[in-house]
């Protein structure tokens, strides 16, 4: 339980930092840190449960604490299908759970001061809170299928805090590359997860995780490693998909802190560490994984020498660093696994550290360009003193924890070279000198003299801001010097839960004596400094724009010249397939409707039907007049709506009979009531439409042409609408097979559902999922009607009153609606209505109440109370019904999305999957036994969602006429008078 508490925290923090006023930054900084803080202790007490178990040898102590055990938490979801929501916390997921809640609380704390009074604080710690959760979710999940969708959450958070500062250009162009590139790449991931549970039969991660030589030996296997690959480098910013994370610093110095240096890009390397032990060990993975890391290794941190802004800088040593642990991860090697794990955790530390100071500079100077950065140290003394240890930290000086796992780096380089092949240690040296010039050019902003034209003066931040600093260059000192008390067991159980019984002896020790690693650092540190004071002093390296030998691959140009061409090729492909004309649509669509499936179903099976009766002349008739509506409606459709709309109604009544004379009352009862309500709302909305004028008031003439396309539309619409009538027919009277899914229904209905109405129980209980996808689906389109013709305005000829209330004989014609209403010709109607009221909704909860065993349930219930309120608006008027009841839509449709969500995870709690529902037995005094299912509440939250979202339409397309009665006489004047004319 323990586990799923750190997942709902920050989900239930992001919702109710959300709602805060904007002015309540410590309120908000303060749920933020503390729900981090609190997620932070339970991770670290569930160690205990999880520890190093057995240690490798080396100096790391004896482990007596924990077992090396794996911390489970699992609801059922589809256990039929092996789709469970799954949490599992071992040695590798518990160390990125620090990681994530750690960096957090500190960020949170930094947050507080850096955030501007003008920015919308609460949007920024909901974005913050809900990327932690997803983020948690990914190292947590222990079901495939499950990891991927907090994958992708991490993606859409991640576009939703890059492009925080949505007003900048820059942030909204980093926040979609950010996100195309991530979530393209989560789509490949996607794939090839489903391909990795198909090969080994499952999606539970601990199945997968002990099926490495079944993956490795399978035929899928190189797509899979490909398309799986291709999830984790575009995550991670790896060659050649390095180019967004640049372009991301244009988030707020919290975010890169956060996401750039412990979270969202550290996401790719743990997928690869979490399925090391089934994918690694070939030489294709070495190729790909090892291929991948070598090149952004060299491209980063070369590039990061000739950047000018300071994030800049830091995104592309990150760049390399992640390509660092990725080829260490592609090497295969035990070792080399601990010693990316290793630089994994030194990664997070000194980088957080700097983006930090980096913000703090930026925030007290008014800028990061180097250009212009200089002698901050005798203004910056304390932030200074902490940049400079963690550069040094970055760089790999010793005593501090960069140097360790550098050198951890280095042994492996020459682990895999020969004495023949040196190449992979050059790469090495190579880095390792690139980045102390790097760092070199990052810390040179703190000498010499002090900079004059600066946009402020600098001065040390609040002390608060600058604690999240000093506390993680505390960490590069401590990890840096005595490692093995610091780190040791922490690192061991992380490396025991990938390897296992691979696990190797190694040593932290800060002295190992002079070899070649010592030589090969030696070497970096001192090829560094001459690098970086030749390329100051010979090569101008303040004065360059841009990177040598590289600015002609730009990563940028080449994504954006993609995103061209395909909005380019979609551009042609709309223009060659597509129109802005409705008609020419509708008939490409018509007649591969009917074509498809003549070439995928036997056509005489179509009409192969027995019915089950004799034929009836009356069934017969009421289909006729059906057809005459259908055909009369389309025919007045252009230019007579208000009849066309009757002709509909018509054709759905018959829907209705139909339905009922086939013995499907509850089909018929839901089909009258849905044709009401739509009817009465597409009346309402026809109100706004400009009049159609006639070809033969414009004294125009229709062409042989057009009298062809006509014709052929005709017979298009004809044939389709007879062969969907025979189908329909032929569905609706045929005899169910023999073990059919009906006979599953029928017989379990009663016994396992808890109700005799077979089509309530379907909906409530055996395929409620279904019912609640759709009631979000309903809920999302009531929103998004009502948002719409919020914005909508009305063309200027619709908006004077209809010629028919213009008589000036009627007296009714000088009332406004409330008028009317009160004192006018509708005020007996009105009356009446009011009394009915009380009884319509009588008669939805009896229809609610008894949906369960009869016709009825919470959807036609739902649409019974929707039009006992749509008669009161039609005869009283908006004005008159809001002033008396106070309806509050939004809320019906919230309500009943979280009674029925509540309903599922209910179950939850009682250890069942989500949705399963139970029948409780009640004797009550008087009413005697009674049955009362939880499929029950399930429908009243069908029931309010369904009410909410009518009457939000019903309210949006009120509230039109109410802001047209609103308007000026002047500005209705000119339209009448014209009109008249």
């Amino acid at each position: 339980m323990l586990l799923l508490l750190l997942i709902l925290m920050p989900v239930v923090g992001s919702i109710i930092a959300a709602l805060m006023p904007t002015n309540a930054r410590n309120r908000e900084a303060w749920l933020a840190g503390g729900i981090a803080f609190v997620g932070l202790v339970i991770t670290a007490y569930l160690y205990t449960q999880i520890g190093p178990g057995e240690l490798g040898t080396g100096e790391l102590g004896t482990g007596e604490l924990g077992t090396g055990d794996v911390v489970r938490y699992q609801l059922e979801w589809m256990p039929d299908y092996g789709l469970n929501f799954i949490l599992r916390m071992d040695g590798l997921a518990w160390m990125f759970s620090m990681l994530i809640q750690g960096i957090g609380v500190l960020v949170v704390i930094y947050a507080r001061y850096y955030m501007s009074p003008e920015d919308p604080v609460p949007r920024f710690f909901s974005f913050f809170l809900a990327f932690m959760a997803s983020m948690l979710g990914v190292v947590l999940s222990g079901n495939l299928i499950q990891l991927v969708v907090f994958w992708e959450l991490t993606s859409l958070t991640s576009f939703l805090l890059i492009g925080y500062w949505h007003h900048r250009a820059d942030a909204r162009r980093g926040a979609r590359m950010a996100f195309t590139v991530t979530a393209t790449g989560g789509l490949c991931l996607l794939v090839g997860v489903l391909m990795l549970g198909h090969i080994v039969g499952s999606y539970s991660l601990d199945v997968v995780l002990a099926s490495g030589d079944l993956i490795r030996a399978h035929p899928w296997y190189l797509p899979t490693l490909i398309l799986i690959a291709l999830g984790a480098l575009t995550k991670s910013a790896q060659f050649p998909f390095h180019f967004w994370l640049p372009h991301a610093m244009a988030a707020p110095t919290p975010v890169s802190a956060f996401l750039h240096s412990a979270t969202m890009v550290k996401a790719g390397v743990f997928l690869l560490m979490r399925l090391w032990p089934s994918l690694s060990g070939t030489p294709e993975w070495t190729l790909i994984i090892g291929g991948a890391g070598l090149c952004t290794l060299l491209i980063g941190a070369f590039t990061a020498i000739f950047q000018h802004d300071l994030k800049g800088l830091l995104a592309y040593s990150t760049i390399s660093h992640l390509g660092l642990i990725t080829l260490l991860l592609g090497i295969g090697t035990p070792l080399a696994m601990v010693a990316a794990l290793f630089h994994t955790l030194n990664h997070a530390t000194f980088k957080a550290s700097l983006f930090m100071a980096a913000g703090i500079i930026d925030h007290e100077s008014g800028t990061r360009d180097m250009r212009h950065l200089r002698g901050l140290f005798k203004v910056l003394p304390y932030t200074a003193t902490l940049a400079i240890v963690a550069s040094a930290a970055m760089a790999g000086v010793p005593l501090l924890n960069g140097f360790l796992s550098k050198e951890m780096f280095f042994a492996e380089a020459l682990a895999v070279g020969s004495a023949r092949n040196w190449s992979m240690s050059a790469a090495a040296v190579l880095m390792g000198i690139f980045s102390v010039a790097y760092s070199l050019r990052f810390i040179n902003v703190f000498f010499g003299p002090l900079a004059t034209d600066l946009p402020r003066t600098p001065h040390e931040p609040p002390r608060w801001m600058r604690f999240p600093v000093e506390f993680l260059v505390l960490c590069c000192l401590v990890v840096g010097v005595i490692p093995g008390l610091s780190i040791g067991p922490f690192l061991n159980t992380a490396a025991i839960s990938v390897l296992g019984e691979q696990t190797p002896g190694y040593s932290l020790s800060v002295w190992h004596g002079f070899n070649l690693p010592l030589l090969m650092s030696v070497v970096a540190l001192g090829g560094g400094v001459l690098l970086y004071i030749w390329l100051r002093t010979r090569h101008g390296l303040i004065q360059s724009n841009r990177v040598p030998f590289l600015y002609r691959f730009n990563g940028k140009q080449a994504y954006e010249s993609t995103m061209l061409r395909i909005s380019s090729s979609a551009s042609l492909l709309e223009k060659l397939l597509s129109t802005r004309r409705v008609q020419p649509q509708l008939l490409l669509m018509i007649t591969l409707l009917l074509a498809v499936p003549l070439l995928i179903v036997r056509p005489v099976s179509l009409l192969t039907f027995s019915a089950n009766g004799e034929f009836s002349p009356l069934f017969a008739g009421l289909w006729v007049i059906g057809a005459i509506c259908a055909v009369a409606a389309a025919w007045q459709a252009k230019y007579h709506r208000l009849a066309a709309l009757s002709l509909v109604g018509g054709v759905g009544i018959v829907v209705s009979i139909t339905f009922l004379w086939l013995s499907a009352p509850d089909l018929a009862l839901t089909q009258l009531m849905v044709e009401t309500v739509t009817t009465v709302l597409i009346l309402l909305g026809l109100r706004w439409l400009p009049a159609r004028i006639t070809p033969k008031e414009l004294n125009m003439r229709a062409t042989r042409l057009s009298w062809f396309r006509r014709s052929r539309d005709m017979v298009v619409a004809v044939v389709a609408g007879l062969c969907m009538s025979i189908v329909s027919y032929a569905v609706l009277v045929r005899s169910a097979p023999v073990g059919s899914i009906s006979d599953f229904f029928m017989t379990r209905a009663l016994s396992e559902g808890g109700g005799s109405n077979v089509v309530n129980v379907l909906l409530v209980d055996f395929r409620n999922f279904d019912t609640l996808g759709e009631i979000v689906v309903l809920a999302v389109v009531a929103l998004t009607v009502y948002a719409l013709l919020r914005r909508f305005r009305p063309a200027p000829e619709s908006l004077p009153i209809p010629a028919q209330q213009t008589n000036n004989v009627d007296p009714a014609a000088g009332q406004t609606p409330v008028q009317q209403v009160e004192s006018g010709y509708l005020m007996v109607p009105a009356v009446y209505l009011r009394m009915l009221l009380p009884i319509m909704v009588v008669i939805a909860a009896y229809f609610f109440i008894r949906g369960h065993n009869l016709p009825g349930g919470g959807f036609v219930a739902g649409l019974t109370f929707a039009v006992a309120i749509i008669v009161q608006y039609m005869l009283g008027g908006t004005t008159w019904v809001e002033k008396h009841l106070r309806l509050q839509p939004h809320r019906w449709i919230a309500f009943g999305l979280i009674i029925a969500c509540a309903t599922g995870l209910g179950s939850w709690l009682f250890g069942y999957p989500f949705l399963t529902t139970h029948t409780a037995h009640m004797t009550l005094p008087i009413l005697g036994e009674i049955h009362l299912p939880s499929a029950f509440v399930f429908d009243l939250g069908v029931f309010g969602v369904v009410v909410g979202s009518t009457i939000l339409i019903l309210v949006a397309l009120a509230h039109q006429s109410v802001r047209s009665h609103r308007l000026p006489i002047s500005n209705i004047a000119p339209v009448i008078n014209k009109e008249a004319n």
